[in-house]
């Protein structure tokens, strides 16, 4: 009898682990999914908001797709790679001060990364304003050199843009409220399709319209998200402070460390189409890369 009930209590006790290991691994996978989908959700859409870009540019002319292929892929990812490396000193400082409880300084945090990414982006700023000469020099091709220096100028606000953005998205993404992000994200995407669609086939702008749609889908997310940490977060801003300004150096040295890291991953497809520009026909080949 005795042995009987001893079977029971371990069969019982058996099936109590089972039932809490499901539980565990429901429980686990709920709180991975609520972080990962919000970005990759911003992930897809922010890269599709790309691709709608070259699509109706690729309408457009051919010259005009291998120009932004060219831009977007040399100039834009180099120094996109770089702000996302030293934005990813954001996402450090900002989850080692949540971790610690030190809510009041991930603001801080936030704002001194606002002001060594955005010196970055405008040391980057001279090598859109002079696109055209720089690509001449590269040997580009003179058709593709020539029509750069009208499409490279469109990525200037974008440059300031994505100081904004990958900070203030590292800085949510610390808290666990990266949804917002992935919903900003999703709405900039499905505007951007359908104010491209307006202006570029409805009123006939070209260039400056599938480009201008770019520019103001991404700087609704911005101004989205910015909003959103103003309303929503009242513990980890406290609006803007002077401490900012203040041990800028260890801020600098993360971020250049992280930067350098990060953009070597994402310079060896810029070399390609950099070289692509060096082949026969020199505009299919970059169109080809780009798509």
């Amino acid at each position: 009898m005795d042995e009987n009930l001893e079977l029971r209590l371990i069969a019982e006790r058996e099936e109590e682990e089972k039932s809490d290991l499901k539980r565990r691994v429901w429980v686990e996978t709920k709180k991975i999914w609520s972080i990962a989908f919000p970005t990759m959700l911003t992930k897809v859409t922010s890269y599709g908001m790309i691709v709608v870009t070259q699509s109706f540019l690729g309408h457009i002319g051919e010259v005009q797709l291998a120009t932004f292929a060219l831009i977007q892929s040399i100039y834009v990812r180099f120094i996109n790679g770089i702000l996302i490396g030293m934005s990813s000193a954001t996402e450090t400082l900002c989850g080692q001060a949540f971790g610690a409880g030190q809510y009041h300084m991930m603001g801080i945090y936030l704002q001194r990364s606002w002001l060594v990414d955005g010196l970055t982006a405008t040391v980057s700023v001279p090598l859109l304003v002079f696109a055209s000469p720089i690509f001449k020099l590269l040997g580009q091709e003179e058709e593709i050199a020539e029509a750069a220096g009208n499409i490279s100028l469109w990525f200037i606000p974008m440059l300031y843009q994505m100081v904004f953005q990958l900070t203030m998205q590292m800085f949510l993404q610390a808290q666990l409220k990266n949804f917002i992000v992935g919903w900003l994200s999703a709405f900039s995407f499905a505007l951007h399709l359908l104010l491209s669609w307006i202006l570029v086939y409805k009123l006939n702008w070209g260039v400056s319209g599938a480009m201008g749609s770019l520019n103001i889908c991404c700087w609704i997310m911005v101004v989205g998200e910015f909003v959103f940490i103003l309303g929503w977060c009242p513990n980890t801003w406290k609006g803007f402070s002077k401490a900012a300004l203040y041990d800028l150096w260890p801020t600098i040295k993360l971020s250049m460390a992280s930067g350098l890291m990060i953009c070597l991953e994402l310079w060896y497809y810029a070399v390609l189409v950099l070289l692509a520009g060096y082949m026969k026909n020199a505009i299919i080949a970059i169109d080809a890369f780009s798509i």
